[in-house]
Formats: structure tokens, sequence, C-alpha cells
């Protein structure tokens, strides 16, 4: 279980985000949406321990991890993956050391710098980037890959991790529209098979609708709707969003294979909120 007690973080007189509460007690994808500015890549910021709260607890499994220090902070930002709108890939490293590099916190700096891999990571990173479609970019420079891949490779460098959780902060922000469904179904299938949750913060309204179980919307830093999909409504949306709600309705993104996986079960989910 995942829960979020009165979690705030202010600058200076801004509040970024403001006594957000909730809890994820069933592996589930969750979309949190909103507005730039409502404070959702600072929430997820501070889930992962990138910044820090001003108040509030995250617990998991019992344990406040915003208290967590040292090793102990490490070993929870392992298992609480991040990939990023801008993918945060190294441009110069080939493809299979950037996956390899998601086991840095488990490796010496000097073995992780000189990259002495073991033969087992390198077929697990290769295993990876098959699953996801870009094996034979493997040795290419993360650079010379598109948008689209680079994201696929970011996923597969947060598997590498063997998370718990994975937050993606507008994974799709800059990607077209074939490459955003890609990019949402690899996460789609990463929580139905492997049983990992997914928290994404999305800017687009349909997308959330069509592969998220459960969507958050903030306004202003406050959580301003939680619960399923087929409950928000156009109206509910224009009130997260503002005047940004003709811009969070366009650029849907439809799947043509979420079709064969397992659909959630709407009600079961009703009871992690």
């Amino acid at each position: 279980m995942l829960q979020l007690r009165d979690v705030t973080k202010t600058f200076g007189t801004v509040t970024a985000v403001n006594t957000v509460n909730f809890e994820i007690d069933t592996p589930q994808v969750v979309g949190i949406i909103g507005r730039s500015g409502a404070g959702k890549s600072t929430l997820l910021r501070i889930m992962n321990r990138m910044t820090g709260a001003t108040n509030g607890q995250i617990i998991v499994n019992g344990e406040d991890v915003l208290a967590l220090r040292g090793r102990e902070k490490m070993e929870w930002q392992r298992n609480c993956a991040m990939i990023f709108q801008q993918f945060n890939l190294v441009p110069r490293l080939d493809v299979l050391t950037n996956v390899i590099l998601g086991r840095l916190n488990q490796q010496s700096v000097l073995r992780s710098s000189l990259r002495f891999f073991s033969k087992e990571e390198r077929h697990e990173a290769l295993t990876l980037l098959d699953r996801f479609g870009v094996a034979a970019t493997a040795l290419q420079r993360a650079e010379t890959l598109s948008g689209g891949q680079q994201q696929r490779v970011a996923i597969c460098r947060a598997m590498m991790q063997q998370p718990s959780f994975i937050l993606a902060d507008e994974p799709i922000a800059s990607l077209d529209p074939l490459n955003a469904r890609l990019v949402m179904e690899a996460l789609h299938r990463i929580n139905r098979d492997e049983k990992i949750t997914v928290v994404c913060n999305l800017h687009t309204l349909d997308t959330a609708r069509t592969y998220c179980d459960r969507v958050i919307g903030m306004r202003a830093g406050r959580v301003v709707f939680d619960g399923l999909p087929e409950l928000l409504t156009d109206q509910t949306a224009r009130e997260i969003y503002g005047a940004e709600a003709d811009e969070a309705f366009e650029g849907s993104i439809t799947s043509t294979s979420l079709g064969n996986a397992p659909k959630p079960d709407r009600a079961a989910m009703v009871g992690a909120h």
C-alpha cells in the first residue's frame, strides 16, 4: 500500500502541493491530470524523494518514506522508478548501457563508470529491449534514436531497477500520437503483467480515460477529483483544467492492442480510493 497523508510543498509564498491525500492499495494505473502548474510534477518528485515535502507523510508498508535517509532513501528510489518527459538518457552512451545503468545504485561507482557489467545484466537488458520493441537499437548511441524509441528505452531502464512503483512524469508530452500510444501501452502492460503500480502525469483527458484505472484531478495544488475514469464528466474536466480545457480534450490517442489486454475491474478499484 502507498498512502499520501497531507503532503504539502511550498516554495516561499507559493503552495505547489496543498494537503494531498490519497492511497493506492492494489496495483493499478493511476493518471494524474490537471493544467500546467497544478502541482502534478512536484507531487511525483516528492513521491520519488527528488525533492522534499514541507509537510506530510508518504506511508509505504507502514514506513514513512519521507523520513528515509542515506542508503534507505536510495533503496526507496530504486523501488520507485522515475520516467521523465525528456527521457534523461545519457546521449553519447549506447542504448544497452543506458538500460543497465538502471542498476546504478546497486553497483560500485567504479564498476558502473567502467561499464563492467555481468553477462546476466546484459541478458536482462536485452530481454527488456526486445520486450518493448527496441532491441535492434541496443548498440546505437541513445542520441540517434527517435523520441518514441528513447522513451521506450527509458522504460526499460526503469524496469531494470526491478521497482514496485513506476512514476511517469508527462511521458508522452513530446511524442507523436503513434509513439504516445506505444508508450502508454507499454506502461499498461507493465501494470498488468508485472503487477507494478504506475502513477502517470498526463495532460490529455482521453489518454487518461483510455489507459488508466483511476484518475486524480489536481488544480492549484489540491486534489479536486479522485475516481474511476467514466465518472470524470466533461464538465468536471473543465473545472479541473479551466482555461486549458480545450487543449486537454485534444490530442487523443487510441489503442489498437489494448483491447487484447485484460480490462480492469472498475468496481474493485473503488475500494482502492
